[in-house]
């Protein structure tokens, strides 16, 4: 009873070993545990609070065409078993596709090379949306 008096945040199990190991209690744990239920001291589980998120800010759409732009990957199988990827860029105004750039690879260096290509096709657009993916990581995308 002192023993759970002084530590309030030990459970059963703490409570046993440091009778067994500190004092040398040579005793059943389920006779021990028996005791403790009979005694109340079991702690009650506390449910984990979950954590209020607001909700996300709706996306703007743009009022003309060329204003936003929205890039992303995507990735399928080949019947072979070889993955391919595909780089995506629409215009969100009129959700036309800009350009879809496919191959095994994608590397930095690519996408670099067909979003000048889109943008000497189309001008430069006031912003670019993409996700949080590592392919936008890389500090030439950043440029």
């Amino acid at each position: 009873m002192r023993l759970t008096a002084n530590r309030r945040t030990w459970g059963f199990g703490l409570c046993f070993l440091y009778l067994r190991n500190v004092n040398s209690f040579n005793r059943n744990y389920k006779r021990v545990y028996r005791i403790y239920c009979e005694l109340e001291l079991n702690l009650r589980i506390k449910p984990k609070k979950r954590l209020k998120r607001p909700k996300p800010d709706e996306l703007a759409v743009p009022d003309a065409s060329n204003r936003t732009w929205s890039m992303d990957f995507m990735a399928d199988q080949l019947a072979d078993g070889r993955s391919f990827r595909t780089l995506n860029v629409l215009d969100d105004f009129n959700r036309e596709g800009l350009g879809i750039e496919v191959d095994f690879s994608l590397p930095a260096m690519r996408v670099v090379r067909s979003l000048n290509q889109i943008i000497e096709w189309r001008g430069k657009p006031a912003t670019i949306r993409v996700d949080n993916g590592p392919e936008y990581i890389g500090g030439l995308l950043i440029e």
